[in-house]
C-alpha cells in the first residue's frame, strides 16, 4: 500500500516537533515534507542573550537542511495560498497535496500597526533590531529607556519583563544604571494575567526592587516623533530617549484566507486534539487561539507549540498504523522567567483547570536558570 504524504507548513518549534516525532514513528513508505522560506532556526529565548552580550547569534542557529539527513524532505519556499479542504499549498515553486497537513506558521509581527514604532522603536522580537539595539546600549550611558507591549496577544508572556530585568544588570555591571530611568508599559491590567495573580506579583515585586516603574493599563496608539513619546489611549504620555517593545502579533493573512480562522482572527481547533474544521488538517502553537475558562488565551509559546505537535503527531501516527488515536493535549505548559543575576523563576501549571488556570511559581534560582539554558540546548540537539 502506498504510503501518507504529511504536509507541514512552518519550521519554528511546533513543525520541528512534528517532524521529527513523525519520523520517528512512521518508516520510510511515508512522506514527511516540511516547507518554510526560512533556512535557519534560531530559539527565540537567545534574542535577549544576544541584546546583553551573552550570547550570539552563531552558536544558537541551525540549518533546517540538517533534517534531511534525518529522512525530512525540506523545501524553502515561500507558501502562497492553502486549500484545507485539498490538504493543499500553493507555492512560488507550485502546488503541493498531502494526506495530512499541519500548520505551524506562527504568528507574524506587525511593527506598523502602531504609527511611528517603526523608525522610532526596536523591535525585541526580531533578531535584526536587536543586534542594533545591542549596538546602540554600548553607547547609551543616561536617559529614558522604555521598554512596551503594544499589542496583544503576544508570544513569550514573560520575554518584555526579562528584558528588563538584564538591561538592568547590563547597566549595573557597566556602572551607569543610577543615570538611566526604566520604565516598563503594557495595556494590561497586570504584568502577566494569563499566569494568575501570584505570578504577575512576582513579576511586578521584582520590577520594583529593580527600581524599573510599572506602567499597567497602557495601551498605546502612537508614538510622537517630535516629542520623543509613546501616546497612550488613556493616561499622560510617556517620553523616552531609547525604547524598545514588543510589537502587535497577527495571523499570515494566507491562513485567514484559506478558511482556517472561521472568520476569526486565529485558527479554530479543538484544544485536546488540535484538529481545525477541515479532515485530517491540523493547526499548532502560535497561529492558534484556545480559550480558557478564565477568558483569557493559551499563551503562545514555543512550548505549547511543541506539545501541540507531539499530540498531532501521536494521532496522525496511529491513525496511519490503524491504532486508536488517544493522545490528547492536557493544558499543561511551563516556563523560565529570567530575573537577571544569573537567576531564573519556573512558571508551571494546568492551564486547562476551571475556573482558573492553576499555575505555580519557584522563587528565582539559580538551579532554574540553568534548567533555561538546557531547555534550548537539549532541543537543538533533538531536532537537529
Amino acid at each position: 500500500m502506498a504510503g501518507n504524504r504529511i504536509l507541514i507548513l512552518g519550521g519554528g518549534f511546533g513543525g520541528l516537533t512534528a517532524a521529527n516525532a513523525l519520523r520517528r514513528t512512521l518508516d520510510a513508505a511515508h512522506t514527511i515534507t516540511l516547507i518554510d522560506r526560512q533556512r535557519e532556526f534560531m530559539m527565540g529565548l537567545r534574542k535577549l542573550w544576544i541584546l546583553t552580550g551573552q550570547a550570539d547569534r552563531e552558536s544558537g542557529t541551525r540549518s533546517l537542511e540538517l533534517l534531511r539527513a534525518k529522512g525530512v524532505e525540506v523545501i524553502f519556499d515561500e507558501i502562497t495560498a492553502i486549500d484545507p479542504k485539498a490538504r493543499a499549498v500553493e507555492t512560488r515553486g507550485g502546488r503541493l497535496e498531502g494526506d495530512y497537513l499541519i500548520v505551524a506558521l506562527g504568528a507574524e509581527l506587525a511593527p506598523q500597526a502602531v504609527q511611528n514604532f517603526v523608525g522610532l522603536g526596536y523591535n525585541l522580537y526580531e533578531i535584526g533590531d536587536v543586534e542594533r539595539l545591542a549596538a546602540r546600549l554600548q553607547t547609551f550611558r543616561q536617559g529614558r529607556l522604555a521598554i512596551g507591549i503594544f499589542g496583544l496577544p503576544y508570544k513569550c508572556p514573560p520575554a518584555p519583563y526579562e528584558a528588563a530585568f538584564l538591561l538592568h544588570d547590563l547597566f549595573a555591571t557597566r556602572r551607569v544604571r543610577e543615570a538611566i530611568e526604566m520604565t516598563v508599559f503594557t495595556p494590561q491590567p497586570t504584568a502577566l494575567p494569563v499566569a494568575g495573580a501570584v505570578a504577575s506579583a512576582l513579576v511586578e515585586e521584582q520590577l520594583k526592587a529593580k527600581g524599573i516603574r510599572f506602567l499597567p493599563s497602557r495601551k498605546a496608539v502612537r508614538l510622537d516623533a517630535d516629542r520623543s513619546q509613546v501616546i497612550f489611549e488613556s493616561g499622560e504620555p510617556l517620553a523616552f530617549d531609547l525604547l524598545a517593545g514588543v510589537p502587535a502579533h497577527r495571523c499570515p493573512q494566507i491562513v485567514k484566507e484559506s478558511g482556517l480562522t472561521q472568520g476569526g482572527d486565529w485558527v479554530v481547533v479543538n484544544p485536546k486534539t488540535l484538529r481545525t474544521g477541515f479532515e485530517r488538517v491540523f493547526a499548532v502553537g502560535d497561529v492558534t487561539n484556545i480559550p480558557l475558562a478564565n477568558k483569557q488565551s493559551l499563551p503562545k509559546a514555543g512550548v505549547m507549540a511543541e506539545a501541540h505537535a507531539y499530540v498531532v503527531a501521536a494521532i496522525i501516527a496511529a491513525e496511519v498504523k490503524g491504532q486508536a488515536a488517544e493522545k490528547e493535549f492536557d493544558g499543561r505548559g511551563y516556563c523560565f522567567l529570567e530575573v537577571g543575576g544569573g537567576e531564573a523563576a519556573a512558571v508551571q501549571g494546568n492551564f486547562f483547570a476551571v475556573p482558573s488556570p492553576e499555575v505555580e511559581l519557584t522563587r528565582p534560582s539559580a538551579t532554574a536558570y540553568g534548567e533555561k539554558r538546557a531547555f534550548e540546548a537539549v532541543r537543538l540537539r533533538q531536532w537537529f
